[in-house]
């Protein structure tokens, strides 16, 4: 199989070649091993994402992580809520507003690498992909991605 990029796909050629290619993405990545340190977790899709904003952007309100993962606000205090239990996150009172919860990852330092290397792969093939193209094709790459995830979930 080529990793050359093919000049010029027709449309109906691309939509064949990623019919093919999004079950191999999709069953590659349920195969990425869960770190040992985070297996007792009960993990889902969905923390992937709480935790990959949370390593990548820092600290945040549970507000704004409820609208980064377009779901409700009550939705991620319950997530932050069962993840704090569990000792992957941390919660904080804003000290400029004390009614905000600050959320961010655990300071334990075994399940902070942990989670460090769970994403770590992901953000490394990421970025192997993304280094040939400009910043407008990764940009349209990104906005295509978003497109189809629209298109195929109905919305």
């Amino acid at each position: 199989m080529s990793t050359e990029p093919e000049p010029g796909l027709r449309a109906d050629e691309a939509v064949r070649a990623m019919l093919l290619l999004m079950p191999r993405l999709a069953a590659r990545l349920k195969r990425t091993p869960i770190p040992e340190r985070l297996r007792s977790f009960n993990l889902a899709p969905r923390h992937l994402s709480l935790l990959s904003y949370l390593l990548f952007d820092g600290p945040m309100v549970v507000g704004e992580l409820a609208t980064r993962l377009q779901v409700a606000p009550t939705t991620v205090s319950l997530m932050v809520s069962d993840l704090t239990k569990q000792g992957v996150l941390q919660r904080r009172s804003d000290p400029g507003d004390a009614r905000r919860t600050i959320v961010d990852l655990t300071e334990d330092p075994e399940t902070r690498a942990a989670i460090e290397s769970w994403l770590a792969g992901g953000a490394t093939a990421w970025r192997a992909a993304f280094e040939p193209l400009s910043p407008e094709e990764r940009a349209l790459f990104v906005r295509t991605i978003e497109t189809y995830e629209a298109g195929a979930s109905g919305d």
